[in-house]
C-alpha cells in the first residue's frame, strides 16, 4: 500500500556545504551541541575531514578536478562523537527506497547521496554523485519526497522517480548505488576538546600521509593527494600558458568553480575549519587552536585569491593565468604550515586534558 509520512520542524538551515550542512541539522534535530546547536564550521572541522585531492584528465568534463576534502566525513564525525554509522549500498532501486521509507516511518531523517544532475531543484548539468542530502518525507500516492538541501533554504519536493535516478547514478566520482547512511546518534557528546584533538589530527594525517592520487581512475590521468597535490597544482598552473585559449578558459573556470562554488564554504573548505577551530578555540580556550584558526584562515585565503585571479573579468586570459600561478605560488607552503598547525593544536588539547585524549 502506498504510504504517506513526513518529519515537521526539521531545522535546516543553508550551508556551504552540503556534508557538513546536513550534519549540522542531523545534530540540531537529535538535541545534540556544547554551547547550543553547533555551527557548520564546528561540524565540519570535528569530522577530520580536511584533504586535498587534484586530477587532470581529458576523460573528465571539465578536464580538472580538484576537491578539499576527505572521503569519510559522514562515517568518521559521528563516530567520533560516539555514535554508530552503517553504510548501506545496493542496485535494488526497491530495496534503496526501503531504507529511507523505514526510517522516516520510524521518525528518523534519512541521509543519502543524490546526483546533483538529477536534483531538479538545482537545475544543474554537470554531474556529481556524492552529493549529500537528507529525506525528511514521503507521499507515495503523490509520487513524491521531501528532501532537505544545504543549497536550498526551504524544503524540496521532488518526484520520487528523480530521487531514484539521483541515488541511482554512475557518474563521478563514483556510483551513488543507493547510499544510505543509517546513524545512531550518542544521548550525549564527548569533551570538546577530546573529538577536537583527535579530528585536527586526523585531518593533518589525511593531509601528510595521503596516497598517491588513489582517486585517481585512468592511466591517461594525472594528479596527486595531500600535500603533493598542492605542489602539484602550483606546478601544473604554469604551463597553462603553452595551452590554446579556449583551453585555458575552461580551466581558468573550473578552477575558480571547485574552489568557491562546489559546496565548499569557500576556500577549499578551509574557511569552513576556520570557522569551526575558531568556535573550539572559543570553548576550550586553547591558544594553539587559536592560532590554528588564523592559519586556516590564511591558507582559505590564498585558496581564494587564485579562484578570483582566474576568473577576473577585467583582464585577459594570459594575464588571468600569470595571476592564478603567482596566487597557486603561495599554497604549497602554506598548506604545509596548515598541517603543522593542526598537529600542534591537537597536542595542545591532549595536554590539557588530564589523562590526555585517547
Amino acid at each position: 500500500m502506498p504510504g504517506k509520512a513526513l518529519i515537521h520542524d526539521y531545522p535546516h538551515r543553508m550551508g556551504g556545504h552540503c556534508g557538513s550542512g546536513a550534519m549540522r541539522d542531523l545534530l540540531h534535530w537529535h538535541g545534540l551541541g556544547w554551547d547550543g546547536p553547533p555551527g557548520e564550521g564546528l561540524v565540519f572541522a570535528l569530522g577530520g575531514a580536511l584533504g586535498l585531492s587534484y586530477i587532470r584528465s581529458g576523460e573528465l568534463v571539465p578536464p580538472l578536478y580538484l576537491v578539499g576534502r576527505g572521503a569519510d566525513f559522514e562515517i568518521d564525525l559521528p563516530q567520533r562523537l560516539g555514535g554508530q554509522v552503517q553504510v548501506l549500498t545496493t542496485d535494488d532501486p526497491r530495496e534503496g527506497w526501503s531504507w529511507v521509507r523505514d526510517e522516516i516511518d520510524a521518525g528518523r531523517p534519512s541521509l543519502v547521496w543524490g546526483d546533483i544532475a538529477e536534483l531538479p531543484y538545482l537545475r544543474v548539468k554537470l554531474q556529481m554523485s556524492r552529493h549529500d542530502i537528507v529525506v525528511i518525507g514521503y507521499d507515495e500516492t503523490a509520487g513524491t519526497a521531501f528532501v532537505v538541501d544545504n543549497d536550498r533554504a526551504e524544503v524540496q519536493e521532488i518526484p520520487i522517480d528523480a530521487l531514484a535516478r539521483a541515488r541511482s547514478s554512475t557518474s563521478f566520482p563514483q556510483p551513488t548505488r543507493h547510499c544510505t547512511y543509517r546513524i545512531a546518534w550518542p544521548n550525549t557528546l564527548p569533551a570538546i576538546a577530546d573529538a577536537a584533538a583527535a579530528a585536527f589530527l586526523q585531518s593533518a594525517a589525511n593531509m601528510r600521509d595521503a596516497p598517491k592520487a588513489s582517486i585517481i581512475g585512468s592511466t591517461e590521468a594525472s594528479g596527486a593527494e595531500g600535500l603533493t597535490a598542492a605542489s602539484e597544482l602550483a606546478a601544473d598552473v604554469q604551463s597553462w600558458a603553452d595551452l590554446p585559449k579556449d583551453d585555458v578558459e575552461i580551466l581558468l573556470f573550473s578552477l575558480g568553480a571547485f574552489i568557491e562554488k562546489a559546496g565548499t564554504g569557500g576556500g577549499l573548505f578551509r574557511r569552513l575549519l576556520a570557522e569551526g577551530c575558531a568556535e573550539v578555540a572559543r570553548l576550550t580556550g586553547d591558544l594553539a587552536t587559536a592560532d590554528l584558526a588564523r592559519t586556516a584562515s590564511r591558507c582559505a585565503q590564498a585558496w581564494t585569491e587564485t579562484a578570483r585571479a582566474g576568473i577576473r573579468h577585467d583582464l585577459g586570459t594570459w594575464a588571468r593565468v600569470d595571476g592564478v600561478v603567482l596566487a597557486a605560488s603561495q599554497l604549497p607552503e602554506l598548506e604545509f604550515e596548515l598541517v603543522k598547525s593542526l598537529e600542534s593544536a591537537s597536542n595542545s588539547l591532549v595536554a590539557a586534558v588530564p589523562g590526555g585524549v585517547s
